[in-house]
């Protein structure tokens, strides 16, 4: 499954508390992607996934946008 969340304009901890709801919702193989412009979320968030063992993808596109791809499982190579 895919879990999709569009954290823009929310400010930390928000996207941070609705990952962790996210995260807990997760089986192998399933996916997560997160969307956020937040600086605070943007520091939190990798350190949350590192920590707990994700694997995730960080994109940033041309606006300062950020998509990290969590992958529940071993699929992605970590950022």
């Amino acid at each position: 499954m895919i879990y999709k969340y569009d954290g823009l304009g929310e400010k930390c901890p928000v996207p941070l508390i609705q990952l962790r709801l996210l995260l807990k919702k997760m089986l192998v193989d399933d996916e997560c992607i997160i969307t956020l412009n937040d600086v605070g979320s943007l520091q939190d968030i990798p350190k949350l996934l590192t920590k707990q063992g994700y694997q995730y993808v960080k994109q940033i596109d041309d606006n300062g946008i950020v998509k990290i791809s969590i992958k529940a499982g071993n699929a992605f190579g970590t950022n």
